[in-house]
């Protein structure tokens, strides 16, 4: 958690329970006006359960490799969440839920998926995709380093800062798309809303490797 003037960051885990008391107790606690959180309007109904499941035209819309990515993604998460008893995303709907209890207001600050996921597949180069494919082979063959994560936890910030560097140094498009890209569009958006609520508090809830350079980028925006 990092806070910086009327702003509370909470970086989490999304399959974390430990994330989604460390939510709960926060904005419990600080009674912020607005609760911001790492989505967009669509995943936010999905998430809430407001949301059919994609139609086949949306996924033509989006495209075939897209659509496996985002199928795939969420599929992984949801192993990983059972092994811990939770499901993805679930921090997130606590912040929803909370937020409502208070009769804060929700702000969304993440770009579309559609148009993460598209930029993604336009900057993916070939070596990446080469890279994944050999670093998914060697997973499976148990080969090279092995990092150690308890899936319960928020991961320490001295590990986040090596899987991400480790990311920006193999992926490099990926770590641009997924990661730099988005954390100039959340941090903006916040700062916008900081600068238009200066006595308001905002607690904003976002994925644990975002939460630094968010920050970096908010201090520079609002100074």
């Amino acid at each position: 958690m990092i806070q910086y003037k009327n702003l509370v960051l909470i970086g989490t885990s999304h399959i974390s329970p430990e994330s989604i008391k460390e939510v709960r107790k926060i904005i419990s606690e600080t009674m912020p006006t607005y609760v911001a959180v790492e989505l967009d309007k669509g995943r936010l109904l999905g998430l809430m359960g407001k949301k059919e499941k994609p139609k086949l035209k949306d996924m033509f819309k989006l495209g075939f490799k897209e659509t496996l990515f985002v199928l795939f993604g969420s599929w992984l998460e949801e192993k990983l969440g059972k092994m811990v008893g939770t499901k993805p995303g679930d921090e997130m709907k606590v912040a929803v839920k909370e937020a409502a209890k208070i009769k804060a207001k929700i702000l969304l600050i993440d770009q579309e998926i559609n148009i993460t996921v598209k930029r993604l597949f336009k900057y993916l180069s070939f070596k990446e995709k080469m890279r994944f494919v050999l670093d998914l082979i060697k997973g499976f063959l148990g080969i090279g380093e092995k990092i150690r994560i308890d899936l319960r936890k928020v991961p320490e910030q001295q590990l986040l800062d090596k899987m991400i560097l480790q990311v920006k140094d193999r992926y490099p498009n990926v770590y641009k798309v997924l990661i730099a890209e988005r954390n100039e569009v959340m941090a903006k958006r916040l700062v916008k809303f900081m600068e238009k609520n200066p006595t308001e508090k905002i607690v904003a809830v976002v994925g644990a490797g975002h939460e630094n350079g968010m920050i970096e980028i908010i201090k520079a925006a609002s100074s």
